[in-house]
């Protein structure tokens, strides 16, 4: 008796991404956006297969992410954003709720949600992981959403 492991791969997830791109905190937002872009283009998807959805915040995430998982054109969806920690419980707020919103929609459309929303307490904790020291987060969430969409034409097949 063997154990089956069934794991995406990153060489055979060609097909339609969207990501959905908050412009608050642009400065930060944009190099995840260039690090998302740039994953998916180095894993052979097309710039035709890749669609920019923007809109103003994180919080406005989740609805965008709901409309393109109805309409079924997408693969998969990259979500990105930057909520950085101030002196209120705006934070705590948006934060909870842009997480909460991308998880329903990814379990209710069954269509792969990812969520690459930073969530940081310092702008220095933000440009970290947009590309320096952290490595950027963009990349690796259009990666995680590359292995997803293999995995579950794997499950499905």
């Amino acid at each position: 008796m063997s154990i089956t492991t069934i794991e995406g791969q990153f060489n055979d997830a060609q097909g339609q991404y969207a990501i959905v791109v908050a412009r608050f905190n642009s400065f930060v937002v944009e190099s995840l956006l260039e690090g998302a872009i740039d994953a998916l283009k180095r894993h052979g998807i097309s710039e035709e297969s890749i669609r920019v959805v923007r809109v103003p915040g994180a919080f406005e995430v989740p609805l965008a992410v709901q409309k393109l998982a109805a309409q079924k054109k997408d693969d998969a969806i990259i979500a990105l954003g930057a909520v950085i920690r101030g002196g209120t419980p705006h934070f705590d707020y948006v934060c909870a709720e842009s997480a909460k919103g991308i998880g329903h929609v990814s379990l209710e459309t069954g269509v792969p949600v990812v969520n690459g929303i930073l969530t940081v307490n310092s702008i220095e904790q933000a440009i970290e992981r947009s590309g320096t020291k952290a490595g950027n987060k963009g990349a690796e969430a259009a990666l995680a959403a590359i292995e997803m969409v293999s995995l579950l034409r794997q499950l499905e097949g």
